[in-house]
This record gives structure tokens, sequence and C-alpha cells, in this order.
């Protein structure tokens, strides 16, 4: 049985069947590193996602958040103690340093566990995701003043952190904020305006709090141009590092939301009495350059987030319809003495479980290699190589943000329909995973927004090398699963999926240069989509040919020549289990995702403009 939340035999064959991330260890930066260490520490946030963080999850989506009488926000109980636990044992910014806390962890492998502690409760992960993205913005941006000020409490988990970009008037448009800096004589600045919708906003597991908070310096120019970011603590910090007085940061509102309750989302108050004094970091008007460092890790955080979301409704899901007894086999309809069976003998449901596995299963690849990436741009042995890498990393952001989070809110649909009318009922996990996903497609940028990025950024840049570099990848797995017959026809599927693609994609990139540029915009969420679609089939086929090998392997070890021995080693031999269903996952996801890519890349490539053409007094009033 496993523990509810992730596979981790499949965490570990993408680490090291499918990627081989072995080779990182072989770098200076993670000689320490080892298949033998990443097993051990996989153990260890395992039993910290299942004994310290779960038993939070039902518990802090119960009681919430919810302000004081003296304008304190206060978290759910359980999180106090198990926010020191989790910085305690090393788990918040373990791919850092050790010269500011971290043990230089492989981005690959600390994905693995954010996804384990994701599973296990997204709002309080966020607690300690927002605080190490603050602490990256100042150990990338700020002086060494400030390093020493805020950054090494950050890491430790002594202090949080927040991101403060929204505001009533400016979401989506960051560049229309009013929340201004006023410069001093002694080069801080008076911080004025509210920021909304910030998660970890305001809270009691930490004493002080640090915002990084957007404004326009007094007679900066409008838009994204003019725009600084700034330091902002909860408390002011003395020179010797001990908290000072109030610096003026008061929470007006905690939102009441459809999920992630235990995550206190806050309207902050800067400056109300006039006495906020923010410290500016980087160099002014460079505010969203900065800014953007923390969101585009955020993106692929909440990628992790749909994914973990996903994983623990597929395993929920699996382990119920193994349990729970309903129905005669419908081979038996006729039969009066038919017993009543498990519903994963069931052909629908077997077929909806197997949807939910291929899905997860794809995804988690995709982040984990996008991981990899990050990783490789740091330690690749070229120049030319470390670009690959990174171009991999930025093309794929907003489709591993949008896909997987968009995914997420179908997969944990899915599993409520699994366990039918108890699904619905807070007896079970299935409907608290699914109002809790549905924020992954809307903060940090929605899914739109990803979209739009996708197509009128991403594609384009580097002149278009990292598509391309992409695209090759791509081709080597259809050309190696067109090569092993048991895959060749559902290989074909993504064969034709990746040039209708490919076709489209050129389709854009010509669009974009003439009067219909409108086109690739108003289609850019289901091109997105697609891009998605194509990647998964990528990478289960990937996975599909590893297995295809492994399992000829055992076969031939254990002397299996027949197909009546193979098949009774699907139940009595773990591995041989696991490497059939990578392949069942790869042959689904043939034909019933890759089967529709030309169809509706087609459909794209019409250039219909109903949506734009339509007259807004024709929808609903």
């Amino acid at each position: 049985m496993g523990n509810g939340l992730v596979s981790l035999r499949d965490q570990q064959f993408v680490l090291f069947e499918q990627i081989g991330i072995e080779k990182l260890f072989t770098k200076d930066l993670y000689a320490d590193y080892s298949r033998d260490v990443v097993l051990m520490m996989q153990g260890e946030a395992e039993k910290m996602a299942v004994n310290v963080i779960l038993p939070t999850y039902a518990e802090g989506d119960r009681e919430g958040c919810h302000i004081d009488k003296n304008g304190q926000v206060r978290v759910p109980k359980c999180f106090l103690e198990v926010f020191k636990k989790y910085c305690e044992g090393g788990w918040l910014a373990p791919m850092k340093s050790p010269e500011v806390g971290g043990q230089s962890m492989p981005v690959v492998v600390s994905t693995c566990f954010t996804e384990m502690f994701a599973s296990a409760n997204v709002s309080f992960l966020l607690y300690a995701g927002l605080t190490l993205g603050a602490g990256g913005l100042i150990e990338n941006f700020g002086t060494e003043e400030q390093k020493k000020k805020y950054m090494y409490k950050l890491y430790a988990g002594e202090w949080s952190g927040t991101m403060c970009l929204t505001e009533p008037g400016a979401g989506s448009d960051v560049g229309a904020l009013k929340t201004t800096a006023k410069r001093l004589p002694d080069g801080k600045f008076l911080i004025t305006g509210t920021k909304c919708f910030i998660s970890s906003g305001d809270h009691d597991l930490t004493p002080n709090i640090i915002h990084p908070v957007l404004a326009r310096i007094e007679g900066d120019p409008p838009g994204t141009g003019g725009i600084s970011i700034f330091i902002v603590p909860k408390y002011k910090v003395n020179d010797d590092g001990s908290l000072g007085e109030p610096n003026d940061v008061k929470t007006g509102n905690v939102e009441h939301k459809m999920g992630i309750k235990g995550s206190a989302t806050c309207t902050l108050n800067f400056g109300d009495e006039g006495k906020c004094i923010g410290e500016l970091l980087g160099q002014e008007r460079q505010g969203m350059r900065i800014m953007f460092h923390m969101m585009n890790e955020a993106r692929l955080e909440v990628g992790i987030q749909g994914l973990g979301h996903a994983s623990a409704a597929l395993e929920h899901a699996v382990q119920y319809a193994k349990e729970r007894i309903q129905s005669t086999p419908v081979w038996e309809m006729k039969n009066p003495d038919a017993k009543a069976v498990p519903i994963i003998m069931h052909p629908d449901v077997r077929r909806d479980l197997l949807w939910m596995k291929a899905y997860v299963e794809g995804i988690r690849a995709m982040n984990l290699f996008v991981a990899f990436c990050l990783d490789m741009a740091k330690v690749g042995d070229t120049p030319e190589e470390r670009a690959k890498y990174l171009g991999f990393a930025e093309l794929l952001t907003p489709i591993c943000k949008a896909y997987s989070s968009d995914m997420a809110c179908l997969i944990t649909s899915k599993a409520v329909d699994v366990y039918g009318g108890y699904g619905y009922c807070q007896e079970y996990p299935v409907e608290q995973y699914m109002r809790d996903c549905k924020i992954a497609c809307l903060y940090e940028g929605t899914n739109g927004i990803q979209s739009l990025d996708l197509v009128g950024r991403k594609l384009g840049m580097n002149k278009g090398m990292n598509v391309m570099n992409m695209m090759v990848e791509i081709d080597a797995t259809i050309k190696k699963a067109k090569g092993i017959e048991e895959l060749a026809k559902y290989g074909a599927k993504l064969e034709e999926a990746y040039n209708a693609l490919v076709d489209l994609t050129m389709t854009f990139a010509a669009l974009g240069k003439s009067s219909s540029f409108l086109i690739p915009i108003l289609y850019a969420s289901p091109y997105l989509d697609l891009f998605g679609d194509v990647l998964l089939g990528h990478f289960l086929f990937q996975g599909a040919a590893v297995a295809r090998e492994k399992l000829d392997a055992i076969f031939t070890a254990k002397g299996a020549d027949s197909v009546g021995k193979k098949r009774a080693l699907v139940h009595s031999d773990p591995d041989v289990a696991f490497y059939e269903g990578k392949i069942a996952s790869a042959k689904f996801f043939a034909l019933e995702v890759l089967a529709s890519v030309k169809a509706k890349c087609e459909a794209i490539k019409v250039g219909d403009k109903t949506a734009i053409e339509m007259a807004i007094e024709s929808f609903p009033s």
C-alpha cells in the first residue's frame, strides 16, 4: 500500500531511469549526492509529509485563518509546531548553498519533496514557499547589508516572507499600481498604498514578516518601466538584528475563500499613519525585472502544487476503488448468484483511473524535467549546453504552471466521480483537493496570462531556438517509440500530433507578423493545452521506451519466454507490474488525447473570429 499522496516508485523512475539525474552527481556542486542519499532523503521527506504535515490538512481547512481583536492574523493552531519542525528539519531551503543555510540539493530532487509536501497540505506549504522566494530576491539583488539583515533569517524560517504585487485596481495590469514610495533624506523610502490577495500576508508563525513591495517612486514614469521594489518588514529591524517598532503595516482583511483556507490571504495597508519605511531592493525602476525572478520560480512551484493535488487524488481514488464493494461485474449480469466486486473491476471506473494515472505520470515527468533543466543550466559542461537547458526551462515554465493546474482540476474532479456521492462529502479528502487546487489556475498570473506569455514571448525567445530544441527532443522520442514493435502504432499518434503542433506553431509565427495577429492571441489558451498534450505524449513515450527495455531484461533474467509466464509475473513481481503500467499509460494517452490533437490544430488554423466579432450585447445581460 502506498502513502496516499505520491508514488515514490514513479518519482524514482523519472529521476533515475528516465531523466538520469545521476549525471548531476559527477559535478562539483552536487558531489555530496548519490542515488542512496536521494533515496534516504526521499524516505525522510515522506515521513515529514505523511506523519507531520498531512494531519494538518483537514484540521487546517476546518479552522481556517482569522484576525483577532488586536488585528493579528491567526493561522490554524496545528500549523505552529509543524512549521517549526519543517524549518528545523532543513526543508525550507535545501537547494540553497550551505553558506546561507541550505544543502546544495539539486533542484530536481527538492522538487520531488515539494510534490510530497504539496500533496500533504498546500495551505501550509505556501508559508514556506513564499519565504523561500522572498529570501531568493534578497540573495540575488540585495546589498550585503540587506542579506545579513534579512536573508539568513528567511532561509532559516526564523522570519517569513511574501510577494506584494496585486492591488485592488492593478491585478494582471501591474503597471497600473498606485502604491508610492517617497524618498527620504537617509536613502530609505516612505511607502504608502494597499496590496490585496497577498498570500501569507500576515500570520503568527514567525515574529516578523518581510514584504517585497512593488511601488512607484514619486516622479517616476507610469507603467511597468517606472516600478521599483522595496523591502518592507512588518516590524522594523534594529542594527543589531533585533526587532524594533511596528512598521505601519496593517492587515485590512483576510479573504474567505473556496479553498486553501489555512493560507492567510490578506489585504495589507502600508503607511496609513505615514510611518511605513521601505529599503530599495536592487536598482530604481527595475522592480518588475527583479520581481519576475521570484514569479518565475513561483510559477514552477504552482505547477508542482497542481501535480501534488492530482497525485494525492489519484492515490486516494485507486485505493478507494480497490476497497469499495459495489455491484456485480457486467459480464455476470445474468448470474443471480454473482457477488458484488470492488469498483475497480468495473470498466468505466478502470478507464477513469487510467486516465488519471496517465496525466499524473506525464505531468510529474514534465515538471521534474524542467527542474532538472534548472540544475543543468548551472552545471552543464559548456556555455552552449547550459544555455540550451535554460532555454527549455524558460519555454516550459508557463506550460508547467498552466497545464499542470488546469489538469489538476479535472483530475481531482474525476477522483470525486470515482468516490460517487461519498466524494462530495467531507468524510473523504477528495472534495478538499478539488477545492484547494483551483487557486493554482489563478494566482501567479492566471492561466490565460500564461498562455499569452507562451505565445507572445516564450515562442520567440532566443530567435525560436528554445522551441526548435524542444522539438528535436520530441522527434527523438517519436523515432524511438516507432522502433519498438509494441509502441509503434501508438507512437505514430504522437508523431501526428507533433507534426500538427509544429505546423500550428509556424502558422502562429506568420500570423503574428501580419494583420491577423489577433488569431494567436485569441487561441493562445487552446494552443498551450495542445503543446501540453504533445509534451506529455513525449514524456510518457520516453518513459514507456525505458519500461519496455527494463521488462525485456527482467523477462530474460527470469526465463519468461511465453505470454503466460510474462502475464504471471505482472501479478507477482512489483517491478513488472510497474513497467507494464508505464507502457499502458502511454498507449492510453495516445488514443485518448493525442489522436485528437491534429483536428484541434486544424480547427485553430481556420482562424475563426466569432468570439471577438460577436457583439458584446449578444452575451447574456
